[in-house]
């Protein structure tokens, strides 16, 4: 697969308006879910708060700084995000090895099982809008995200070992 882009695709500004509309749309859609997740938690999580303990899952150790950027918070409110997390007992936070300013963050056990929790959920929604769209365009759908996400999907990640 190359990422040279077909120069037969052209989209005019309705076309890409209604991508925004479906993407705006779809957006509300898991956020509403999220919401419904975390009411029965009764820890007054948010959605920062499933956002964080998500990314935390897939990219443990992230500090506040990686958090913010990948994310769009301010470092303040990333750093406030992980604090009620810490507070909480969902996230623990480590000293970091290279500097010790960092503090790379953790799930805990019941960090954790919040996180499935919720993400069952999503990920059910997520399933069923994969099967409603079919086999080949799951493969286009995570292009076009992964397109979109750009350089955010490298923070948190290790650097490959040459």
């Amino acid at each position: 697969m190359s990422g040279v882009p077909d120069p037969r695709l052209i989209l005019r500004e309705q076309e890409l308006d209604a991508g925004l509309e479906l993407l705006l749309l779809a957006e509300s859609t898991l956020w509403a879910a999220t919401d419904a997740a975390l009411e029965p938690e009764g820890k007054g999580l948010g959605r920062s708060h499933y956002r964080t303990l998500f990314l935390l899952k897939r990219r443990p150790g992230l500090g506040v700084r990686e958090l913010a950027r990948m994310t769009a918070l301010s470092k303040q409110g990333a750093s406030r995000t992980l604090g009620e997390l810490v507070k909480l007992g969902l996230v623990e936070k480590g000293a970091g090895e290279a500097d010790a300013r960092r503090k790379p963050a953790r799930l805990t056990k019941e960090g954790a099982a919040v996180e499935g929790r919720v993400s069952e959920r999503l990920r059910s929604l997520l399933a069923r809008a994969y099967r409603s769209g079919g086999l080949d365009a799951v493969a286009g759908a995570r292009r076009i995200l992964t397109a979109l996400a750009g350089g955010r999907l490298a923070i948190g990640r290790p650097e490959p070992e040459i």
